[in-house]
C-alpha cells in the first residue's frame, strides 16, 4: 500500500525510542497509540500463523466498504491493512468453498461480491483514504504522483481455427461438416485451406497495427502445449507457428499461456517455459495458466520456482471486477509458509467473454466504462484480457474491436 501505491518507502520499528525520535511521517500499529502520532488499532489477523475462519463484518464506509472496525482512537474507523493483506494474499480461496466444474473459484463465492464490492478496487481506494489523514497530519510530506495506465493482455489458446492442424485433424473437421450438412462451414474451411481467404483467428495483423501505435506494450500469451481434451492449438513444431511468435515478438511483449496439465505438472510447465525462450530469445517473464485456473498456493508457488515473475491469472471469468481488490500489481504472498515471493500478480479487471451477458454493444461499453472510471479514479493500472479471436469477423464478437480501441484510447483520455 504504501510502496506501490502511494510510492512512499517504509520502514519498521519495535523500538519505541527510534519512533519517538523520527521526525517526519510515522504512524504506529497496535492496540494502543505512543503519543500524538497517526494511531491505527490493529486487528489479530497480521499477528497470526496459519489460518482460521475469521469472522467478517462488511460495513459502509462513505462511498465504499470495509471490514475489521477499529475503535474510537484509531484515525480510521477500519483496519485496512489487515483487509487488505485478507483480500491481496487471497484467504478466502484457501478456505473451505464451492468449486466449479474446472475446480475454479468463483465469484459467487467471494466476500466482495456478497457484499457488493467486487467492481471496486478497495484497496486503492483504502489507500487513498489513508494517505488523506497523512498529509493531514504531515503538511509538508511530498507524495510522489501515479497516472491511470493501460496494460491489454491477449490471450492466444489457438492461432488458428482452420490451418496448420495436422491431416487427421483437417480431414476429421472436413468429415465432421459433411455428417453434420454444414456446408457453409465446409466452404469457408475449402476458401482458407486453399489460401483464398485468411482464417478467423489470424487477427495478428490488425493487433501488430494496433500496437504500432501504442506507446505502451500489449502482452501476447500463446499456448505452445502439447495437444489435449483442454489444449487444442497449433503443433508448436510447425515453422509458421514458431514464424508468428517471433513476428509477434517483433512488436509485443509475448509470453507464455500455460497448458491445462502444466497447472499440476511442472515438469511440463519448465519444458514449455523452454520452448518458449528458445523461440523468443529473451527470459519468460509472464504467464497465464488455462482456463483461468488456479491452485493456491501451488500454482505460485511452481512460478516462483521456475523464476517466472509475473502472472496474469488473477481474475474472474463471468465477472468483471478485482478479484484480489486492486488494479494495482502486488506480490503473491504465500499464506502457509508466511513469506512474500517475487512473483508479481497482475490480476485482470475483464474477460472478453465475461462482456458477452450484456446484450447490446452500448451495454458493454458502458459496463466497460464502469470499471476504467475506478481505476482512474485511483490512477491504476487496467488490465482487459483479449483473445485472438475476438478480433475476428464472427458475429459473437461483433464491436469487440471498438472496445479494445476505447480501452486503448482510455490511456490518453483525461
Amino acid at each position: 500500500m504504501c510502496t506501490r501505491i502511494l510510492g512512499v518507502p517504509v520502514s519498521f520499528t519495535t523500538t519505541i525510542e527510534d519512533f519517538i525520535a523520527h521526525d517526519s511521517i510515522k504512524m504506529s500499529y497496535s492496540k494502543q497509540p505512543l503519543s500524538n502520532e497517526i494511531f491505527i488499532r490493529s486487528h489479530e489477523l497480521l499477528f497470526e500463523q496459519g489460518l482460521s475462519d475469521i469472522d467478517i463484518n462488511v460495513q459502509d464506509w462513505d462511498d465504499t466498504k470495509c471490514f475489521f472496525s477499529t475503535g474510537e482512537k484509531s484515525a480510521l474507523p477500519f483496519d485496512i491493512f489487515a483487509a487488505s493483506f485478507y483480500l491481496l494474499s487471497r484467504y478466502e480461496e484457501y478456505l473451505p468453498h464451492v468449486k466449479d466444474d474446472f475446480g475454479r473459484f468463483t465469484a459467487s463465492e467471494s466476500i466482495a461480491f456478497n457484499n457488493n464490492f467486487l467492481q471496486q478496487p478497495v484497496v486503492d481506494i483504502w489507500t487513498y483514504k489513508f494517505k488523506a489523514v497523512l498529509e493531514e497530519k504531515f503538511e509538508d510530506f511530498s507524495f510522489p504522483k501515479r497516472h491511470y495506465s493501460v496494460q491489454p493482455v491477449i490471450d492466444v489458446p489457438r492461432a488458428y481455427y482452420y490451418r496448420k492442424k495436422g491431416l487427421i485433424r483437417t480431414f476429421g473437421g472436413i468429415l465432421n461438416d459433411l455428417v453434420r450438412l454444414r456446408l457453409r462451414r465446409l466452404y469457408q474451411r475449402t476458401l482458407i485451406l486453399s489460401g483464398f481467404k485468411r482464417d478467423p483467428h489470424d487477427t495478428f495483423k490488425w493487433i501488430i497495427n494496433k500496437q504500432k501505435n501504442c506507446d505502451f506494450k500489449f502482452i501476447v500469451l500463446f499456448l505452445i502445449g502439447d495437444y489435449s481434451t483442454y489444449d487444442k492449438n497449433i503443433n508448436i513444431n510447425k515453422k509458421e507457428f514458431v514464424s508468428l511468435i517471433k513476428s509477434v515478438a517483433d512488436y509485443c511483449k509475448v509470453g507464455l499461456k500455460a497448458s491445462y496439465f502444466a497447472l499440476d505438472d511442472i515438469s511440463i510447465l519448465k519444458k514449455e517455459k523452454k520452448k518458449m525462450e528458445s523461440i523468443i530469445n529473451y527470459e519468460l517473464q509472464a504467464s497465464r495458466h488455462s482456463f483461468s485456473k488456479l491452485n493456491l498456493p501451488k500454482s505460485y508457488r511452481h512460478l516462483v520456482e521456475l523464476e517466472i515473475h509475473q502472472d496474469y491469472t488473477m481474475g474472474y471469468i463471468k465477472e468483471l471486477g478485482f478479484r484480489a481488490g486492486t488494479c494495482t500489481p502486488f506480490l503473491f504472498y504465500d499464506l502457509d509458509y508466511e513469506v512474500q515471493t517475487p512473483l508479481q500478480i497482475h490480476s485482470f479487471h475483464c474477460l472478453d467473454s465475461a462482456l458477452l451477458k450484456h446484450q447490446s454493444q452500448l451495454d458493454k461499453k458502458e459496463a466497460l466504462q464502469r470499471i476504467i472510471y475506478q481505476v482512474k479514479q485511483v490512477n491504476g493500472t487496467f488490465t482487459p484480457i483479449f483473445h485472438n479471436y475476438s478480433f475476428s469477423d464472427d458475429s459473437l464478437w461483433n464491436g469487440y474491436r471498438e472496445l479494445f480501441t476505447m480501452i486503448l484510447d482510455s490511456a490518453n483520455e483525461n
